[in-house]
């Protein structure tokens, strides 16, 4: 796949949702973030990962200020798409390891026999949950688990000068936020495992190679080329209706027969069938106009997954 540059982006058209456009300042989302930067541009949300001086190393308020701004996301209908990307000179460099050796050290699961939750892993499973398209904007080094929670978005774009690394097995821990249901889904067994196994850091192409990256830019380009691709979906697609494809696909790399799949497609065609976004999807496209989707995510996304247990983490 050739490197992608940014081409003209797509302007959106008339519907609710392209009433006057909204910017939250990227200073403050109530009352927060200290760690993360938020941010809405023409439907666009750009969450940027704000600890420059530490290479945007992952802390446990970082998890928190993430999770609030996920929730934003959802609850936000003018939301259309989400960009991740890091400030400074590198996306995540991984886990904060200012604890030194106990960086890692669970100790009051020790002594009571109950396992904490992996940090990484609450943010992966959120995104996982999310309703809106997310993009990695991948802008610098991106290792441990700042390429870990990279791996439940829809789409990462990258630098060609970042280097990626699941470097766990070199500090002695295991791959987290999910990583070991998410990698080998993406880029298959034999590669996750090498990866993982060696635990060494790789360029850009290598990552392309095996299909954990769409594209390559160069670093002025990167932050063009995401929005362009979200800037697409904003313009073109129904919001509910992609929410829900992004369910349908995440959700059916787990299922045990595409029967599940088929179930669960039936359903959110009978669904979304007979929805107003499906009436002005075909009139638009036989009267040969742009349609003007108006469904909300908060108020008309449908859930066809009836069979769907949500599992729960038992610490033990």
């Amino acid at each position: 796949m050739p490197n992608a540059r940014a081409g003209t982006s797509p302007k959106p058209k008339s519907g609710w949702w392209c009433s006057p456009q909204r910017t939250v300042p990227t200073a403050t989302l109530a009352g927060m973030p200290s760690e993360i930067l938020y941010d809405v541009v023409d439907h666009v949300a750009t969450i940027t990962l704000n600890r420059p001086d530490r290479l945007n190393a992952f802390t446990h308020t970082m998890m928190k200020e993430l999770l609030v701004a996920f929730d934003e996301v959802d609850r936000d209908d003018t939301v259309r798409a989400v960009i991740m990307t890091g400030a400074g000179r590198a996306f995540c460099a991984g886990a904060d390891l200012g604890g030194g050796g106990e960086t890692f050290a669970d100790r009051d699961g020790e002594a009571t026999g109950r396992v904490r939750r992996d940090a990484g892993g609450i943010v992966s499973l959120r995104i996982f949950d999310l309703k809106k398209p997310i993009l990695a904007a991948i802008n610098g080094p991106a290792v441990g688990v700042g390429i870990t929670m990279t791996l439940p978005m829809d789409i990462r774009l990258v630098a060609d000068n970042a280097k990626i690394g699941f470097v766990f097995a070199r500090r002695g821990i295991v791959p987290e936020a999910c990583s070991s249901w998410f990698l080998p889904r993406l880029v298959g067994i034999s590669r996750a495992m090498e990866w993982v196994a060696t635990g060494r850091i790789f360029l850009p192409d290598e990552a392309l190679a095996h299909g954990l990256v769409r594209s390559v830019h160069a670093p002025d380009d990167l932050l063009a080329a995401a929005r362009s691709l979200a800037t697409e979906i904003v313009a073109n697609t129904s919001a509910v209706s992609v929410a829900l494809a992004r369910q349908l696909m995440w959700r059916m790399l787990g299922a045990s027969h595409p029967m599940q799949a088929h179930q669960a497609d039936s359903t959110a065609m009978a669904m979304r069938g007979r929805s107003a976004d499906a009436a002005e999807g075909v009139r638009a496209f036989l009267e040969k106009r742009p349609a003007v989707f108006n469904d909300r995510v908060s108020i008309d996304l449908p859930n066809p997954f009836s069979l769907w247990v949500e599992p729960t983490f038992d610490p033990g």
